[in-house]
């Protein structure tokens, strides 16, 4: 019998199948005193309905603060795509709870339950206390490249007045709070309850549930008029227009019920975030920003040498990341430039003397620059419409 042999030999490399890592833009946890709770303290644990925020951090089945903002967050419509509930190891002690949190890297939006007081900054040995604590937690593990967004409110408490505005955002008041890396998210949503029936109305966490409204939609989306469900604001209480624009002119997100919208029901009166850099004032921006980097550095670990090849491999890659990101119209365009690529990509005869300099210099310090430019189409916040009347 004839033994026919194949001609030609194929080797199948799955080397370029290893999946991407990626991190949901949509993980959040709340911060809170459970008092009597059987949660161990400053651990994260996730929650994924009502019954686990009772049994975890609810005393003897009845609902502590932490287990009603998480509630909250579980009331929204989409919901987070994970929920940590934090307990703290006693009332206020925020700090050693966020320290607990910082392992969980998957987290990008994080608030306090209930918490309405702005506290101190750190000072030596003396941890921060209140929203500062917050504070400090985001910018701190942001600067140190897991990216995270504080959302905080201010005291639904707080009387109407003729200098509402002001006083709230007073330096000395919630003021304080403002992101110079545009990592606080401030909203405001006087005399909020989740139930205006009850004498005295409770308090309605109105941070958790901005937190789960917002991290329920895509990096993307625009938030403005998004609904947030759980609460409702009497509307004695509710934002005259000169308050919600002077709010939102501060960054902050005032929580509306306007009459363009069906039905009765809050809605977030914008997008902005409470930010002293004018290149993060909308809070998509900043989840955008965070998303894209995430994916470059998770999707450029490994490999790579100072080749042609090498990192031709390299800007490949990056197209493959950002590619995608273009097709969902999440960015408009984008650009990668490699400077070494273009020398490596010259005959060694035809390099001039600093062109050489720069490959050897790269290749001793193992260091390549690449640069990338995304260009963004936010989504629209406000139409300017003309109305022209002729007869």
């Amino acid at each position: 019998m004839t033994t026919f042999v194949q001609p030609v030999d194929v080797v199948i490399d799955t080397g370029a199948l290893v999946p991407v890592a990626r991190r949901s833009p949509g993980v959040v946890a709340v911060v809170g005193d459970a008092d009597g709770a059987t949660a161990p303290v400053s651990t994260p644990l996730v929650i994924t309905g009502h019954a686990d925020a009772i049994a975890l951090f609810g005393k003897a089945g009845a609902a502590t603060p932490l287990s009603r903002s998480l509630d909250l967050v579980l009331a929204q419509d989409p919901r987070p795509s994970k929920i940590y509930g934090v307990r703290t190891p006693a009332a206020g002690n925020y700090a050693a709870a966020l320290t607990g949190l910082e392992a969980a890297d998957d987290v990008t939006f994080v608030c306090l339950a209930g918490e309405t007081n702005v506290g101190s900054a750190t000072d030596g040995a003396t941890p921060a206390t209140g929203l500062r604590a917050l504070a400090e937690h985001v910018e701190t593990l942001s600067a140190a490249g897991n990216r995270r967004l504080a959302v905080a409110m201010i005291d639904p408490a707080t009387a109407p007045s003729a200098t509402y505005v002001d006083t709230v955002l007073a330096a000395n008041s919630y003021g304080a709070l403002r992101s110079a890396t545009g990592r606080m998210v401030l909203v405001a949503a006087r005399g909020a309850t989740t139930d205006e029936t009850a004498d005295p109305n409770p308090v309605a966490d109105a941070a958790a549930a901005v937190m789960g409204a917002i991290a329920g939609l895509a990096p993307a989306a625009g938030v403005v008029l998004e609904r947030v469900r759980g609460l409702t604001m009497p509307i004695t209480q509710q934002y005259a227009p000169s308050e919600v624009t002077g709010l939102a002119g501060q960054g902050v997100i005032p929580l509306v019920d306007p009459a363009l919208g069906p039905g009765t029901g809050l809605f977030l009166g914008d997008g902005g975030t409470f930010s002293s850099d004018p290149a993060r004032t909308y809070v998509d921006i900043c989840r955008v920003l965070d998303d894209v980097e995430f994916r470059l550095r998770a999707g450029l670990a490994g490999d790579a040498s100072i080749t042609k090849a090498g990192l031709t491999s390299v800007r490949v890659r990056v197209e493959g990341i950002l590619g995608p990101l273009q097709l969902g119209e999440v960015i408009d365009d984008f650009s990668v430039t490699i400077p070494l690529l273009a020398i490596l990509a010259l005959p060694e005869s035809a390099r001039t003397a600093a062109e050489e300099a720069q490959v050897v210099t790269a290749r001793r310090t193992r260091q390549v620059s690449v640069l990338i430019g995304i260009t963004y189409g936010p989504a629209v916040h406000r139409l300017n419409v003309t109305l022209a009347a002729r007869r």
